[in-house]
């Protein structure tokens, strides 16, 4: 079995928003106000309060562009929050949906075909396991089944032994 963890938005993306940066294409994030459903952010991974400000901006999870780098809007609490931490067990913003699209990627940044597949909430880990566990799957996506946005990345666990070694649990 292969050891996951569950990682948000990294914080030096969401700082540079913060700060008044540009999106991935190079426009400034809106502003809105939340009516406390169905605006996750994507750096705590908590749904955003009803009447708190969100940032919505075009984002893409991926290092450079390339045919597979998807870009999409996505939410970000306009005021600094705290990241996600609690990397061992499911985020809060993957209980809003019955379902989400989970899907893998190799270490080139590229879908590995046939690993994508809408997937029900108490599945996702076991799924997530299940490709990570392949040697051509580097990390996995979690988006939403209904728009195909960003929710949060999974990963595999390196342990501090075999991290120094390469090996991977």
């Amino acid at each position: 079995m292969t050891a996951i963890r569950f990682a948000a938005m990294p914080t030096a993306d969401a700082r540079v928003l913060w700060n008044g940066g540009r999106d991935a294409y190079d426009n400034l994030p809106e502003t809105m106000t939340s009516d406390g459903d169905g605006n996750p952010c994507r750096h705590c991974l908590q749904n955003i309060e009803e009447g708190d400000e969100f940032l919505v901006f075009a984002y893409r999870p991926f290092p450079e562009l390339q045919p597979y780098a998807e870009t999409g809007p996505i939410f970000l609490h306009k005021q600094p929050c705290r990241r996600y931490s609690a990397e061992e067990i499911l985020p809060p913003v993957l209980t809003t949906s019955p379902d989400f699209i989970v899907r893998g990627y190799g270490e080139n940044d590229r879908i590995v075909y046939g690993t994508g597949a809408v997937t029900d909430i108490a599945n996702i880990p076991a799924y997530a396991e299940t490709l990570l566990a392949r040697s051509e799957i580097a990390y996995v996506h979690v988006r939403s089944a209904r728009n195909n946005c960003f929710q949060c990345r999974i990963e595999k666990v390196r342990t501090p032994a075999l991290a120094e070694t390469g090996a991977l649990t």
